[in-house]
């Protein structure tokens, strides 16, 4: 099927987006020591997946069903308190329009870009690109729901050089827990803006803030 062929290039770690720079709160999460070993990262993808993670694959979701964009960033803007983490994924939503309008040129995009010229919000844009592909909301979120937890675990084994076969088998263990947060995820887009998520990890928005600060990191955030 050609449209779940797009949904694994979109969600390929490989496709050029950006994502591999950020840890998504995983480095501040090892120095603070609450990142020591598989359990724990298990622990902390669990906690971002059904928290940042539900918002953003629900935004995504909402534009992939060809909801107002503009309104959308607004409604990441709303539930994205830190500073930090709004600039990070209007330059995440940066880098993805770029891979995107590349690879699957449309007019929704090239309007987005236009309207956006510092970028949208990376899942708003995720969410675009997705229609462009012909692929739906449960796609998008599955792939924002995927990247949540993907993008800490491969950080995870650069920061601790944990064992990448342990890393893999976290995910494939959170397998049904992004299953069922696409879904919430889809659900919620289907009944319009108001309507999305709006959950948090204070956690996340706090140490986004210091992380920022720091002279030296390995991951932009």
């Amino acid at each position: 099927m050609a449209s779940r062929a797009a949904l694994l290039v979109l969600a390929d770690g490989r496709f050029p987006a950006g994502g591999h720079a950020h840890s998504g709160g995983a480095e501040a999460a090892v120095k603070a020591g609450r990142i020591i070993d598989a359990a724990s990262l298990a622990a902390f993808c669990r906690g971002r997946l059904h928290t940042t993670g539900l918002t953003s694959a629900a935004l995504a979701a909402a534009a992939a069903l060809g909801h107002d964009p503009y309104a959308l960033d607004e409604a990441a803007d709303a539930r994205t308190p830190s500073p930090a983490l709004r600039a990070v994924a209007r330059k995440l939503g940066r880098q993805m329009m770029r891979a995107a309008r590349a690879t699957w040129p449309c007019p929704e995009l090239d309007a987005l870009a236009a309207a956006f010229p510092r970028g949208a919000h990376q899942p708003v844009v995720l969410g675009v690109a997705a229609r462009a592909a012909g692929l739906g909301p449960e796609d998008a979120a599955h792939c924002v729901a995927y990247e949540t937890v993907s993008g800490p675990a491969t950080a995870t084994v650069r920061l601790l050089s944990l064992d990448p076969f342990q890393a893999t088998a976290v995910l494939a263990r959170l397998a049904p827990a992004m299953d069922l947060v696409a879904g919430e995820a889809a659900a919620a887009a289907r009944q319009g803006v108001d309507a999305l998520p709006a959950a948090s990890a204070p956690l996340l928005d706090i140490t986004a803030e210091q992380h920022a600060s720091w002279p030296v990191r390995l991951f932009a955030s």
